[in-house]
Order: structure tokens, then sequence, then C-alpha cells
């Protein structure tokens, strides 16, 4: 059998599919699968969603952290002043693009540490959100 006979062999033994006998209670077995991992998935991302909701919640409210003490220790204060020296360097080389774009006033390290954790955390909802609703718009 030739390569240009074997295509449309396999495509006419292939083209109908036999019927099962008990295609009707499979397909129902597999319906009743799908809704029950969904209800099971939804709840298990609500209660995960709020058990970090309320971590982050309580954690940012308890945070009391002061670098500026002596009893931070000779790591941490290398740590803060690497940071800063990365900031800075940050800074310095998108300067000239903040300068064409006008935002020549704009400092990266300007803004506290707790306003950029609620910026960040914003982003992840966001970027959350906008997963579920391709998701969703896919299913």
């Amino acid at each position: 059998m030739s390569a240009d006979e074997f295509d449309p062999f396999v495509e006419r033994a292939f083209a109908r599919s036999p019927r099962m006998a008990d295609e009707a209670l499979f397909a129902a077995g597999i319906e009743a699968k799908l809704a029950s991992s969904t209800r099971l998935r939804t709840l298990a991302l609500t209660l995960a969603g709020l058990t970090g909701g309320i971590v982050a919640v309580r954690q940012s409210l308890s945070s009391a952290v002061d670098l500026g003490t002596a009893a931070v220790t000779a790591p941490v204060r290398s740590l803060g002043q690497g940071l800063q020296n990365a900031n800075q360097d940050a800074q310095l080389s998108m300067q000239p693009v903040l300068d064409q774009v006008g935002l020549s006033d704009m400092v990266f390290g300007s803004m506290g540490g707790m306003s950029l954790f609620w910026i960040g955390t914003a982003a992840l909802v966001a970027v959350a959100i906008a997963g579920a609703m391709k998701l969703s718009q896919e299913i």
C-alpha cells in the first residue's frame, strides 16, 4: 500500500467512531465529576484567599519595623545599604527615560515600604483577576 492510498484508508477507517452501549452514562459521570471538582476548587481557592488576606492584613497592621535602632545587626545594615545602592543604581539608569517621558521628578525610593507593599498587592490582585477572566472566557 503506497502513502497515497494509506491516508484515505486511515481517514475512512476512523471517520465514524463506534457507539458504545453506555455512552450516555459515561458522559453523565464525566459531567458530574467536572461539576464537583469545580465546586471543590472554588471552595479551596476562596478559603486560601481569605486566609492569605487575613494574614497579610494582620502582618501589615502589626509591623513596626525600625531599621534605625541599635538592635539591628551588621548584616542587616549591610543588606539595607546594598538595597539602597541598588535603588540608586536603578534610579540613575532609568533617569534618562523618565526625563524623556516628562517624569523627571519621580524618585523610586520616595515611597515607604508599606506603600510599595500595597501597590504590589494591588498589582498581583489585578493580575489574578485578569487571569480568572481569561480562564472563564476559555471555559
